[in-house]
């Protein structure tokens, strides 16, 4: 008995010296305004790949004719299956309490062609009846109308390095205007356009896989950049008046932190966020593409002998039909990394690519805790990215519609609790310095397929039991922290007197489908 009294006691001891970080945190409460949510997305979490009239995506061709690309060559065929349990996660939603839950539309389970000309009817029977119980329940929507599951009939003709995509995306965009226009609070018109078009056309990190770094990323973003313009002019001349929701885009953003404070480091890591998410934020809060990518791959594309830039240029009418077309600074952050620039003794790498236009070298600090190789817990990187979108465009309304930790799954996610904990804290603080951020999205609402890692990182606040033909859904301990966190509005308070976790009204674990 003595012995268990006394694990018991240096357990306790353990967690408060786990919590007592040297972090300070900010006592301030978020403002009644600021919205909180969680996100997910359809491929992602969905399933029912091929039911209902659904057309096939270039995440379905991907991972079931190269599943060997997949860490675990799993694929999203069922996923979570929320196709079939709506009502179970909307349960999860409204119990957690979220002011808002951000979904992507499956443009193949609405346009099963990619065109609007066949508009599959159970398709918008599924969205329209989430859209239903969202605003019964009273739970804002913010729809992304693309996360990366291209049609696939639509990526045999190039995808998004065929100009023609730009009119069919549009049109796609229209017709979830039309149907589901009158109740949804946000559009998100691409999320993150770098890992569209760098990892999916250049680098072969996600779907299509294609592997043409320095050439077809560049054609990507040029008619991605496009694409979204003419979404946004659509959204805004057609339906804004009426429905009266904000519409943007989202750009996935590290912080790049310099190695050291010489002139050369500083330069570096300034343009490797201007190249990572710079590219696609410059056109629409500054006009044009950031002088540093366009000098440094106009140079280097002399250097290998091409007559002009491999950068596709804006014309002054599309700079102008580009610039102003967000309503927010839609924001994805994970992580932080170190950048300096290269030995001025390092000999010149032959070939094309983006990574020789940006001309630098990144790496993790070793000090940094993680789980994953690449998602380091980095906080302060938040704090000073923020006050750098402050800086750079002028202080707009940032939504961060992504921010969340991947480990193994595991139930009591203590370094994920930390990590939410640390990051909204790294918020508050960029809001006291004048960063004007309105929104904070959780990723994700429940473990689900992870792209090329396929089941390997889960980033739920929820754990979903694959093992399991229901996929059971149960509480982690870092979503009963966000519930406290959304139904409070601040950060601290969460430890009673023996130093153990508040966990509100519920049970140390709250599932679903038993």
């Amino acid at each position: 008995m003595i012995g268990s009294q006394f694990l018991l006691l240096f357990v306790q001891l353990v967690e408060l010296l786990w919590w007592s970080t040297a972090i300070q945190l900010n006592p301030s409460r978020f403002p009644r305004d600021f919205l909180f949510g969680t996100a997910t997305s359809a491929y992602q979490v969905e399933g029912a790949w091929n039911v209902s009239g659904k057309g096939e995506s270039i995440w379905d061709h991907l991972t079931h004719n190269y599943p060997s690309l997949i860490r675990d060559q799993s694929n999203g065929d069922v996923a979570c299956n929320s196709y079939y349990k709506m009502e179970e996660d909307l349960k999860i939603l409204k119990d957690l309490g979220v002011d808002f839950y951000r979904f992507s539309i499956s443009w193949t389970r609405l346009l099963p062609t990619g065109y609007s000309t066949y508009i599959n009817k159970d398709g918008f029977q599924y969205y329209n009846k989430l859209l239903d119980l969202l605003k019964k329940n009273d739970i804002k929507a913010m729809v992304t109308i693309y996360h990366w599951d291209l049609p696939q009939s639509l990526q045999e003709y190039g995808g998004w390095t065929n100009s023609s995509i730009i009119d069919v995306y549009v049109e796609y965009a229209r017709v979830v205007f039309e149907l589901f226009g009158d109740r949804v609070h946000t559009w998100i018109t691409f999320n993150e356009p770098f890992q569209i078009c760098v990892e999916g056309y250049g680098v072969a990190a996600k779907a299509p896989a294609w592997n043409d770094s320095g050439i077809s990323d560049y054609i990507c973003g040029y008619n991605l950049l496009r694409a979204h313009a003419k979404a946004f002019h659509l959204y805004n001349n057609t339906y804004r008046r009426v429905q009266k929701a904000k519409i943007g885009i989202t750009v996935q953003a590290p912080w790049a932190e310099p190695a050291t404070s010489s002139e050369g480091d500083v330069q570096a890591a300034n343009r490797l966020m201007q190249f990572y998410f710079g590219w696609f934020t410059h056109p629409i809060y500054k006009g044009d593409y950031p002088e540093t990518m366009k000098s440094h791959i106009a140079f280097r594309s002399a250097l290998e002998g091409y007559n002009s830039s491999r950068l596709p240029q804006f014309t002054s009418e599309e700079i102008e039909y580009i610039k102003g077309t967000s309503d927010f600074f839609g924001l994805n952050h994970y992580t932080s990394i170190m950048a300096a620039e290269l030995p001025s003794d390092m000999p010149v790498v032959p070939g094309t690519s983006i990574a020789n236009d940006i001309n630098l070298t990144y790496y993790y600090d070793e000090s940094w805790p993680s789980d994953t190789n690449w998602l380091k817990v980095v906080p302060w990187g938040l704090e000073k990215l923020l006050l750098f979108i402050k800086e750079e465009y002028d202080n707009p309304d940032i939504y961060i519609t992504e921010n969340g930790y991947a480990d193994q799954g595991t139930l009591n996610d203590n370094t994920r609790l930390t990590y939410y904990r640390d990051y909204l804290n790294a918020t508050l603080n960029a809001m006291a310095q004048g960063a004007s951020v309105k929104v904070y999205t959780a990723w994700t609402l429940m473990d689900n397929f992870e792209w090329m890692a396929g089941y390997t990182e889960k980033f739920g606040i929820v754990h979903v039991d694959y093992e399991s033909e229901n996929r059971t859904r149960t509480y982690k301990r870092s979503a009963y922290f966000m519930k406290h966190v959304f139904k409070k509005r601040r950060i601290t308070g969460f430890r009673n007197r023996s130093g153990k976790l508040k966990t509100g009204d519920g049970p140390e674990a709250f599932s679903v489908s038993e």
